[in-house]
């Protein structure tokens, strides 16, 4: 873990949650995107205010996670603020003013990543100061990942960062949005992908030749069976939107 250096003097009063938010919003972190000019500006603020930091930057050299430890995280294992610094695009969509610049309007504050999830990044940092401060027992872990949305990417080799260098955390709040209600479980997410290959031949001969994309509807029809009985015969948990698999 890179030992904290005060890089960037920190403010003279307690920060404002909004301003950073406004500071975030205005990258434009669309995953398709570098990061790394807001995991500049995160860095040298965390280090400003005497946090551990620790980069850990993927293999294109164009992205980038951050690991940012408070309180003895070398020796106790503590708790992880999880949330990512990507966001969907806002191209083609009917935005009502620019989605990079963070606007309030009616008690809301809008702009690209408000919710999804720049706000729950923006009160993590601005209680940074007030968690250095506290002289913690047990410690805290900001991580702030990339590619989220394009399926949790990021968050994987953050993970393996962490666990070589520090003891396995006692648990993770991740910051997605949940209608300000507290999510304890989630079911989790198994993910394949699967190619099919026929073998070519004139319609004259279609017996000579296979058709893979009637193999693949058939896959598919499989795969729409077995969901079927799972939700009709498996297991169940009422505590789920979807109480079953």
């Amino acid at each position: 873990m890179t030992e904290p250096a005060q890089t960037v003097p920190p403010p003279s009063g307690p920060p404002d949650p909004v301003a950073l938010l406004g500071t975030l919003v205005a990258f434009d972190t669309v995953s398709d995107r570098s990061n790394l000019p807001l995991i500049d500006w995160a860095e040298a603020y965390c280090r400003g205010h005497g946090a551990a930091v620790e980069r850990v930057p993927d293999p294109t050299g164009r992205k980038a996670a951050l690991l940012v430890s408070v309180g003895p995280f070398e020796t106790r294992p503590g708790y992880v603020l999880s949330g990512h610094s990507d966001v969907v695009p806002a191209e083609g969509q009917p935005w009502s003013s620019d989605p990079f610049a963070l606007r309030e309007a009616g008690g809301r504050l809008y702009g690209r990543g408000t919710s999804d999830m720049k706000g729950f990044l923006a009160v993590c940092l601005a209680l940074l100061p007030e968690m250095v401060a506290a002289d913690l027992a047990t410690p805290i872990h900001l991580a702030i990942s990339y590619d989220e949305e394009v399926g949790c990417l990021g968050v994987r080799p953050l993970i393996a960062r962490m666990l070589e260098r520090v003891p396995r955390p006692l648990g993770c709040f991740v910051g997605e949005p949940t209608g300000m209600d507290v999510v304890v479980g989630h079911k989790g997410k198994s993910a394949a992908r699967l190619t099919f290959r026929g073998r070519a031949s004139h319609s004259a001969l279609a017996p000579q030749g296979v058709n893979a994309v009637e193999y693949a509807a058939r896959f598919i029809e499989h795969v729409r069976l077995s969901a079927e009985a799972i939700a009709r015969d498996g297991a169940r948990d009422p505590l789920y939107d979807v109480p079953h698999t």
